[in-house]
């Protein structure tokens, strides 16, 4: 067996689990789940329908690039969007979800016989990162994140040691957990070191269009366009139909950015068997080219945190976050209530509303666990069932002292 295997750890949901093990959620209450980032809003008829309509292509076997279609659809939805100009035949390809892809790409640009090798990430993080560190044969480390800017990474606190040996960085924006945004400005520090370094910058923007300001969140190919940087070099974003279109049973996605780096994905992808699906592809082309369904989804969470956020703010440390679907919020400590976790285990207990532990989300890093205190509620069901998650959680957590 690969021995790099026995270094991965856990995944949070299944250390939860354990944790859980001897709990018996209170049985007057239904169950309600906050801790799960799984979209619950309806998927879009257009996707079913265009579904439908693709079943006779799956007599063939789909290229690893996709049609050409499809990749289209991918470089116009970026021209509406971001306002770019990505050619689709060399700076995009198709990804069955941006897990796999971000998986996948470690695979692809990671050096593991060179000493030392190095990915960086923030913390707290999407494990996936870690793991395919990991098995690209390097060693991780953490950017710790900031609370005074809005839990976002702290770049400027890695070592210049670090960057030194570092091959890729994971970023995340808009942030899992926080919700924050990376302003152009962080962007232009991250190019520059990669520059002087020679890292590459895998950016995963998966919860980019559901966000509460009136601007669109600002990416990674468009902060590099705004900066000069129209080829994008050693840079390449991941997004997805996930979140965006409520289809996480769908995996798909697409990536983008600098060719030389798709190139060698694609070869990469060639090998692993990573084509999409013909059904995936006419799915996908279909969503990618309405934004209604878009807007309206987005229009739904932002009425959920509107009416979920404040009742929330009276008792716990939260805040409306720039984007994403989860809040992050700071739990009151003590003797009473414990840690993240105890706090997580007794609203559990007594409310029957699962959140998932802040701490189970990071890594120690420079003494500390920076996810730690906090727990990430997922608003991914309707507005009602919010609604009643926070009503059980302002009514339980008044039980301890404020935080």
């Amino acid at each position: 067996m690969n021995p790099r295997l026995q270094l991965l750890q856990p995944y949070p949901f299944e250390r939860l689990r354990a944790l859980n093990a001897g709990i018996t959620p209170n049985p007057a209450l239904r169950p309600i789940s906050l801790g799960i980032g799984e979209p619950k809003h309806a998927a879009p008829k257009l996707i079913e329908d265009a579904i439908l309509g693709a079943m006779k292509g799956l007599s063939g076997y789909p290229p690893t690039a996709g049609d050409a279609k499809l990749r289209e659809a991918f470089s116009a939805w970026l021209q509406r969007r971001y306002g770019l100009t990505v050619d689709a035949g060399t700076q995009v390809l198709p990804v069955n979800g941006s897990r796999e892809a971000l998986f996948a790409f470690a695979q692809t640009v990671v050096d593991g016989s060179r000493p030392g090798a190095t990915v960086l990430c923030p913390n707290p993080f999407y494990q996936i990162y870690e793991g395919a560190a990991l098995l690209a044969g390097a060693s991780v480390a953490f950017a710790n994140s900031d609370p005074a800017r809005n839990f976002a990474a702290d770049w400027a606190s890695v070592p210049a040691e670090v960057w030194a040996r570092t091959q890729l960085i994971y970023v995340c924006s808009p942030g899992n957990p926080s919700g924050a945004v990376m302003p152009l400005e962080e962007w232009r520090e991250l190019f520059e070191l990669s520059d002087r370094h020679g890292f590459v910058i895998a950016s995963d923007e998966c919860y980019s269009e559901i966000y509460f300001r009136d601007e669109a969140p600002l990416g990674g190919l468009e902060a590099a366009a705004k900066l000069g940087r129209h080829d994008f070099r050693r840079l390449v974003s991941f997004t997805s139909l996930s979140k965006r279109s409520n289809v996480p049973g769908l995996r798909a996605g697409f990536v983008a950015g600098d060719a030389s780096l798709i190139r060698q994905f694609l070869l990469y992808r060639t090998y692993h068997g990573s084509a999409m699906s013909p059904l995936v592809q006419a799915a996908s082309i279909a969503a990618w080219n309405d934004e209604a369904h878009v807007i309206e989804n987005r229009q739904r969470y932002r009425a959920k945190f509107a009416a979920v956020t404040p009742m929330l703010a009276e008792v716990l440390d939260v805040a409306l976050p720039d984007a994403g679907f989860y809040l992050w919020a700071g739990v009151p400590r003590g003797d009473d209530v414990g840690d993240d976790v105890g706090y997580a285990q007794q609203l559990l207990a007594q409310y029957n509303v699962q959140v998932l532990p802040g701490s189970l989300l990071a890594r120690e890093s420079g003494g500390l666990n920076p996810g730690a205190g906090r727990v990430r509620l997922a608003l991914v069901a309707d507005e009602a069932e919010c609604l009643e998650a926070a009503q059980r959680i302002v009514s339980f957590t008044r039980t301890f002292s404020a935080p």
